[in-house]
């Protein structure tokens, strides 16, 4: 099969690499604004299946004229790419995947381009990040597994495997990106009623092997479509992992408006964005740069099997890849979206439209991927006894 990446940077030169390895792939083309710095890649990966495209992905013709060339688009851009690209990907009849965007309802977006996908025979899925992505695929395998669906829990953190003060965060895509998520409201589902709350609410601690006590608090974006793909959830909720005391000193910055979006002060007679000035600060204090990092995540589907409660947990622990100096949420992040295209590209998914991860990628055959990758996703289940009064 022949694949497009569009976008070489991080998640474009990851998911790349995982395509060069695979045997299934002939070729793949790896696309951007600037041709040298998608060279520049082609030439680290050292794979005779890359090439190099210079394309402007706000031009549709020059998009349409790259995408027609491949039978499956990973779209690694910006969010605000996602729709021009999923509306090309139907004019050229090519299928495609993109790694999310829930800011600006990108992804709804996307979604309501059902009908004309399926008419032009393509398979469009967005979200197939960790979260969104990975989290909507292993829920949509928890409900496969039930025969009524009650609740989804989920928890995800990408955070350093040692913490520094004075956050014990270091960030893993764009702060800007955290404060949108940490400052939105947190959709959830609580007794069957869908409500928005706080994010950086209800902290509780959690329990990962080899991390100690961590934390867990509510923010934005996390539960992504479940909503919409299972109206009927008694529970859903999305939580942040990270170190003991992030939530309560990040709810003090938020307090004092420092990561408030379109708020400005006068200062010396000029306007000043102090989400600005706070991201100029923050950046050097929370960079990566080569540390390790780690993803956790854990997600928890119940309901009712056989007349009994019965739970199904995912759990994962990925680490950084020293060898290719790969941070650990690139390599879930990239893989997940690797893996998904390779399934329509190979005919393991066939369905024609546009489809959330929960409703389309088959969970199982998904984690067995994953696992030839090095990230493992271990599925453990209960069963409860179901009471009855005499």
């Amino acid at each position: 099969m022949k694949i497009g990446v569009l976008g070489s940077g991080l998640m474009g030169k990851e998911a790349a690499r995982d395509l060069a390895a695979s045997d299934d792939v002939t070729s793949i083309g790896l696309a951007d604004i600037d041709i040298a710095r998608a060279q520049q890649v082609c030439d680290q990966l050292k794979s005779a299946k890359l090439s190099a495209y210079q394309v402007n992905a706000a031009d549709q013709q020059d998009l349409a004229n790259y995408m027609r060339q491949f039978d499956v688009i990973i779209n690694a851009l910006f969010y605000s790419f996602n729709e021009i690209v999923a509306k090309t990907a139907i004019e050229v009849g090519v299928s495609a995947v993109d790694l999310g965007g829930h800011i600006g309802h990108v992804t709804d977006k996307v979604l309501t381009l059902k009908e004309q996908a399926k008419a032009a025979g393509v398979t469009l899925i967005p979200d197939l990040g960790v979260a969104p992505g990975m989290i909507n695929i292993l829920s949509g395998l928890g409900n496969s597994r039930l025969d009524h669906l009650d609740s989804i829990k989920l928890y995800v953190g990408g955070i350093p495997v040692k913490p520094e003060a004075p956050l014990e965060y270091n960030h893993v895509f764009s702060m800007e990106g955290v404060f949108d998520h940490y400052t939105d409201p947190s959709l959830i589902i609580r007794n069957g009623i869908k409500q928005e709350i706080p994010s950086l609410s209800e902290v509780e601690r959690v329990y990962f092997e080899k991390f100690g006590p961590l934390e867990a608090f509510h923010t934005s974006g996390g539960t992504s479509t479940l909503s919409i793909s299972y109206p009927h959830l008694k529970t859903l909720e999305y939580k942040t992992i990270r170190y003991p005391g992030h939530a309560e000193k990040f709810k003090l910055l938020v307090d004092l408006n420092l990561t408030k979006a379109g708020y400005e002060v006068e200062m010396n007679g000029q306007k000043v964005s102090p989400r600005d000035v706070f991201l100029k600060v923050l950046d050097p204090i929370v960079e990566l740069g080569d540390k390790d990092d780690a993803v956790l995540l854990r997600v928890i589907v119940s309901g009712e099997k056989e007349g009994r409660q019965k739970t199904y947990a995912y759990e994962m622990t990925t680490y950084k890849d020293r060898a290719n100096q790969v941070t650990a949420m690139a390599r879930a992040t990239a893989n997940t979206i690797s893996v998904v295209a390779q399934m329509i590209g190979n005919n393991k998914i066939t369905k024609k439209g546009v489809y959330p991860p929960e409703q389309i990628v088959p969970g199982e055959v998904y984690i067995a991927e994953m696992e030839k990758r090095g990230v493992m996703i271990v599925e453990k289940e209960s069963t409860e006894k179901t009471h009855v009064n005499t």
